[in-house]
């Protein structure tokens, strides 16, 4: 896992988890990772009807802060998966 500075104090996957489920209704998100790079897979009914690339901003928005800066604690998702809770993924 690569090294990735930041001031940011606490659990960047506890933040990153909270702020997707605190700004996509009903989602559930499971995030992994360190160092400035995670792997996301975010469930939620608000992604019917909309393509990956739709569901994808949401995700991207609702973490936008945690992306933002030189310091920012997370420097890249290297995995992103959005899904409807009754799509097989």
């Amino acid at each position: 896992m690569s090294s990735h500075p930041t001031d940011f104090q606490g659990s960047v996957i506890d933040a990153l988890r909270e702020a997707i489920e605190r700004q996509i209704p009903d989602s559930r998100a499971e995030v992994n990772g360190g160092g400035g790079h995670f792997n996301i897979e975010v469930t939620s009914p608000a992604f019917a009807g909309k393509n990956m690339l739709e569901s994808q901003r949401m995700v991207y928005g609702a973490i936008a802060d945690l992306m933002k800066g030189d310091g920012a604690p997370v420097h890249a998702v290297d995995s992103l998966k959005t899904g409807t809770p009754t799509e097989q993924r």
